[in-house]
């Protein structure tokens, strides 16, 4: 507020004006009937008293009237300002991209949250709006999503706005100025504009600026939201024996300084260390062991602009992906010993997943927990308890490959191989030479060739029913199933008909092994999803017929897409889920990039003038001096209503 403001305003002391004027009236003596007194000529009275106050009505208009003086002089010194668009048309076509990312919760210059400021401006910019003209409103949390798409009716893209909220999700500008100027862009009017409300900071502030190239006009409304602030982020953090592994990103060394990281229970500190005055770092936390069930979490003390990123589950430190495998290590090695087969072709193939051998095949699934899939190589059956853990392991996501040979043909009663053959299958000692690569050219492209003969000394048949179940992957030359694959709950199960022994055949020498391989932990990897994973980052949850979660926004469910079911968490913490009955605890942790707070520049078309700007409201002046008015005329007629008549002298 200016000074002259101020002033002008100051006119509304003299309110106490009428009060004193009120409270100095002097009110007649009041008579008393004396019978002696009719004999002493009548003379004025000299003694007066000081009155209360009086004639109320009358003294809360001249109050009145001194106030509505005093805004009458303000009033026109005040500019209220509101956004707008400006117009070269008769009808306008506008994309409001909205930023929802984690870096909007920081406070704006006059203190209120980023996220609130910008919505704030997107309804006036709404209201400013005429019908006709057309509206659509982007969401820039990574991915970028359609919160409205383009519509004439702005009630409700008014009621749109009045239901978003900020995430903790990372920033997508160009993805959300891309599907913003694809909304617009073939709508009939002439006059197309894609307007920017964030703070440009999505972690690329060398990026290329802001509007530069878009083929739709684009205009950055309020850039009083783009400026650096201080931020750190835990972005995850593991126990490794007696320490907890806390991996943290900051804005700048500044937001670092004199900052620690605590490991609580509740309010119970475990543990203590400071914090690196680094961009990006690990610290790690000597730590005590937590109550036995209770969760423990890393801390950061001290404030900075985004509170929600400064803690993080403490989770059991996990390494790459493994496939366990349930073999005769003799059979799947050469004669000279080292590495079996397995765990040589996963070496060649470059994947970041390791092969562990197992001795036999768990009875229980919580000691698959560590795995992403499972090879198990002709079996003498699965016992009862063991096909109860594979099956599960596999409904929850797991992918699990069995292959046949004699001795799980041969295997002893009550030990069967259900759920990957039900009915009863045998081992010959005959088999054709190879595999038919035309059928397993579509998965496996040229490494098909290799398969074309492979010397194999027996294999198993199955029948026809169990075959017709499953998804052919390769066959042999007579079209016979040699791998084939089906769909169990949220995972996959696999079948081959050829055990992987170096004894009975080359198979897994072959090229051909090696796709069929890859094509294996690709699934694996697509099921699996690990306990930590970044916000916004999609949970893909095929299979699953019943899915619910509670988190840091309450309770949800998934959305259901031609994949099956999916949930993306928008907000940063623990999340507990509820799949098909069975309890699952996942973490969505801050994206690095977000914390990265410095804005990106912007194309000097996207700043100018011609969009649209602030535009000053209606001066109400003369309303406040039409009130004035009839405030005088009132206090004349009850002046005159309730005038006294003169006193008889």
């Amino acid at each position: 507020m200016s000074f002259v403001t101020a002033l002008a305003l100051a006119i509304a002391a003299l309110v106490v004006a009428p009060v004193i004027a009120h409270r100095l009236r002097r009110k007649r003596a009041e008579p008393h009937p004396f019978a002696a007194a009719r004999l002493v000529p009548a003379t004025r009275p000299k003694a007066r008293r000081r009155a209360r106050l009086e004639d109320r009505t009358l003294f809360a208009l001249r109050a009145l009237s001194i106030l509505a003086l005093a805004l009458l002089g303000a009033s026109p010194l005040v500019r209220c300002t509101r956004l707008s668009m400006s117009r070269s048309g008769a009808s306008l076509a506008i994309a409001i991209v909205l930023d929802d990312s984690m870096s909007m919760r920081a406070p704006s210059p006059d203190g209120r949250p980023r996220f609130a400021k910008a919505r704030e401006g997107a309804q006036q910019i709404v209201a400013s709006l005429h019908e006709g003209d057309a509206v659509a409103i982007v969401l820039a949390g990574a991915p970028a999503r359609v919160a409205l798409a383009a519509t004439t009716d702005l009630g409700a893209a008014r009621t749109a706005l009045d239901q978003l909220e900020p995430s903790d999700r990372a920033t997508d500008l160009d993805g959300a100025i891309a599907t913003g100027g694809t909304l617009v862009g073939a709508l009939p009017q002439v006059d197309r504009r894609v307007v920017v409300l964030s703070d440009l900071a999505d972690g690329r502030p060398d990026g290329p600026p802001i509007g530069e190239g878009s083929a739709v006009p684009v205009w950055v409304a309020m850039p009083e939201l783009a400026a650096p602030v201080d931020d750190c982020a835990l972005l995850g953090a593991d126990r490794a024996g007696v320490h907890v592994r806390v991996r943290f990103a900051c804005s700048g060394v500044g937001a670092a300084t004199g900052r620690e990281v605590r490991v609580k229970s509740g309010d119970e500190v475990l543990g203590a260390a400071p914090l690196a005055p680094t961009l990006r770092g690990e610290v790690l936390v000597p730590a005590k062991p937590g109550p036995d069930g209770a969760e423990v979490f890393a801390e950061l003390t001290g404030k900075d602009a985004v509170a929600s990123d400064d803690r993080a589950l403490v989770l059991i430190e996990s390494g790459p992906s493994s496939i366990g495998f349930v073999a005769d290590r003799g059979e799947l090695s050469a004669a000279t010993g080292g590495a079996s087969v397995l765990e040589q072709a996963l070496g060649a193939l470059g994947l970041e997943m390791t092969a562990r051998s197992l001795p036999q095949v768990p009875d229980q699934v919580e000691d698959l927990a560590a795995f992403a899939a499972l090879v198990v190589d002709d079996p003498p059956g699965l016992t009862p308890e063991q096909r109860r853990a594979v099956t599960t392991f596999a409904e929850r996501g797991g992918v699990v490959l069995l292959t046949l040979g004699a001795r799980a043909a041969s295997a002893p009663l009550g030990a069967t191989v259900d759920p990957f053959v039900t009915r009863p299958f045998t081992w010959s000692r005959e088999a054709p030479a190879g595999a038919d690569v035309a059928a397993a050219a579509p998965v496996l492209g040229e490494s098909a060739l290799s398969l074309a003969e492979f010397s194999p000394r027996g294999r198993a048949r199955i029948a026809d029913e169990d075959a017709a179940e499953m998804d052919g992957v390769v066959r042999w030359s007579d079209g016979a199933l040699l791998f084939g694959r089906r769909t169990r709950g949220r995972g996959e199960l696999w079948l081959s008909t050829m055990p992987l022994s170096l004894d009975l055949s080359d198979l897994t020498l072959r090229p051909g092994f090696l796709a069929l391989l890859d094509a294996f932990a690709a699934a694996a990897r697509e099921r699996a999803v690990p306990r930590r994973g970044e916000v916004g980052a999609p949970w893909k949850l095929a299979g699953a017929r019943e899915v619910s979660w509670e988190g840091p926004g309450g309770k949800g469910e998934p959305a259901r897409g031609p994949d099956g079911l999916t949930a993306a968490p928008s907000l940063v913490g623990v999340y507990k889920l509820r799949v098909d009955g069975a309890s699952e605890l996942r973490v969505a942790a801050p994206v690095a990039r977000e914390v990265d707070t410095r804005p990106r520049a912007v194309a000097p078309a996207a700043s100018a003038l011609s969009h649209g700007g602030a535009r000053a409201t209606v001066d109400i002046s003369w309303v406040v001096a039409l009130v004035l008015l009839g405030l005088v005329a009132c206090e004349l007629v009850v002046r005159s209503l309730t005038a006294r008549p003169a006193e008889e002298v």
